[in-house]
């Protein structure tokens, strides 16, 4: 309180000298008043409110505090965070898409940073004979025998973010980069905007709010879907019911992101927060899902029709498959988010404690869809957190057919995670709808950027698959794949995650118990 006085008194003084040599002598001294009279009054308003304690006590040095809370993330990831801290990407993670996306020197020297006695460690088994693949350009195709168009899927994709929580030069360079690499790009629940129309494979999502196929009031429409799931760029349609990072709350774009533009390409009103509904209202139960999903797909002219969730409640997910069964209507895709998704807004307990993580739903997935004879009509693609070729092999390895990146694509246009996704206020102009911004991002040069981090991570997988003895993504298995568990045990992923169902041949869609693969 001594300090709180002395600073107080002190700029009291200097006020009164300065209005004294002003009376005294020239007028001119009064100028000197610009900033120790501001701060005094500052002084006095802080020593009289009632919001803020830290104030009121230290009306000026209390600042120091707002200060430095407000650089805390820079300070942390600048000074102190060591290459492997950073959450939820730490440096190193961070420096490989750098790097990727630059085409710039890859390799790290004096060996690995991470110890590999810590508990969660992972690793893969080589083979002392490894093999030569030919072909980089890892791919899937996406349709069953229900659907007439089907789509050759890139291992690797752009995941849903929407143009509104993205910006324009973002997505436009995001487009850019898929027709470069020829891979496929997810428009988000936003809609598509003329952003997404720069050439790149469109995988259209439609989430609870309906955008860009919806009426007037909020129900879905069809014939304003068919007329854009008909365009030729869309090549695959994504039902959104829930996503990892705020399962069960529905999309959020703040009114400041909510401009006329974004307005119209969501048909909502302009400058308000936008809330996609937690449900969708065109139907209620697994099997009015299920003929939903079919009736967008007949509107889409039969082209792939899927489903991305992050699984919470495991019996619902076991009705949709009785659903599947009994209507016998297949999606022809499930994407699977984990709860460790990202976003650029949602609720702390909804990103922090709700949801199934990806690994245990992605397995949980294969083994349910295997058991009821429904894998061999459904792609499984997957989400959360991936950005090297390791991260794309393991979700393979657990009955993954192709991923999905965000945060991997947004680190390859700039982002810095300066973790200010929610305030419109992003550095790098990627998540953010101020032009001043956001024209900092030059298509140009990030959409080749994003083509580089897209074709390196591939060369990277199809190497780590050589290593391996992998000569296809059908192949890649279970059973080489290890974490460490516990201080003293290191188990495949085989046994961690399918030692009640045998090892997965993903050839056959089925699970064989080792003794009869012997």
């Amino acid at each position: 309180m001594a300090v709180r006085k002395l600073i107080l008194i002190s700029i009291i003084i200097i006020n009164l000298i300065i209005i004294s040599f002003g009376v005294i002598f020239t007028p001119q001294w009064f100028w000197l008043l610009l900033v120790p009279f501001p701060l005094l009054l500052l002084a006095i308003y802080h020593s009289i409110q009632t919001h803020h304690a830290i104030l009121r006590n230290y009306p000026l040095v209390g600042y120091f505090r707002y200060v430095f809370e407000s650089i805390r993330p820079e300070l942390r990831q600048y000074f102190w965070e060591s290459d492997t801290d950073g959450r939820p990407f730490n440096r190193r993670q961070r420096s490989i898409v750098y790097q990727r996306a630059k085409n710039e020197l890859e390799t790290v020297a004096f060996g690995m940073q991470s110890d590999p006695q810590t508990v969660g460690n992972e690793w893969a088994a080589h083979s002392i004979f490894p093999c030569h693949i030919e072909n980089h350009d890892l791919r899937t195709l996406v349709g069953n025998s229900q659907c007439r168009q089907p789509y050759s899927l890139s291992v690797f994709n752009i995941s849903a973010m929407s143009y509104g929580a993205l910006s324009k030069t973002a997505i436009t360079a995001l487009n850019k980069g898929a027709a470069l690499q020829n891979f496929a790009h997810n428009t988000g629940e936003g809609g598509i905007s003329s952003y997404h129309m720069s050439g790149g494979d469109l995988i259209w999502q439609i989430g609870t709010g309906y955008f860009g196929c919806r009426d007037e009031h909020g129900n879905f429409d069809d014939d304003l879907f068919a007329e854009k799931a008909n365009r030729p760029v869309v090549k695959m349609i994504e039902l959104k019911i829930s996503q990892g990072a705020k399962p069960g709350h529905g999309g959020i774009l703040p009114a400041s992101k909510n401009t006329p533009e974004v307005a119209a390409i969501r048909h909502v009103v302009p400058g308000t927060d936008v809330m996609s509904p937690p449900a969708h209202s065109a139907f209620g139960n697994a099997i009015e899902m299920m003929q939903f999903i079919q009736r967008m797909r007949e509107l889409a002219s039969y082209k792939p029709v899927g489903f991305k969730l992050c699984v919470g409640d495991k019996q619902e997910f076991l009705d949709i498959c009785y659903a599947m069964q009994t209507t016998q209507i297949f999606p022809d895709f499930i994407s699977i988010d984990g709860s460790e998704g990202g976003t650029g807004a949602a609720p702390l307990e909804f990103t922090d404690n709700l949801g199934m993580p990806l690994y245990d739903a992605l397995s949980f997935v294969t083994t349910t869809l295997i058991n009821f004879g429904l894998k061999q009509h459904i792609k499984l693609i997957v989400s959360s957190r991936i950005v090297t070729g390791f991260d794309i092999l393991k979700v393979v390895a657990l009955g993954a057919d192709a991923c999905y990146s965000a945060r991997g694509m947004m680190f390859a246009l700039g982002c810095i995670q300066a973790l200010k996704c929610n305030q419109d206020v992003c550095p790098v102009g990627v998540a953010t709808q101020r032009p001043h911004l956001y024209k900092g991002l030059d298509v140009d040069d990030k959409y080749v950027r994003v083509a580089q981090y897209h074709r390196n991570t591939l060369r990277a997988t199809v190497e780590i698959m050589e290593a391996c003895g992998f000569k296809t993504l059908d192949d890649v298995s279970a059973d080489k794949f290890f974490r460490k568990v516990d201080s003293t045990r290191t188990l495949s992923f085989q046994e961690i995650y399918f030692s009640d169902t045998g090892k997965l041949n993903k050839k056959e869609n089925s699970f064989a118990k080792d003794e009869f693969l012997e």
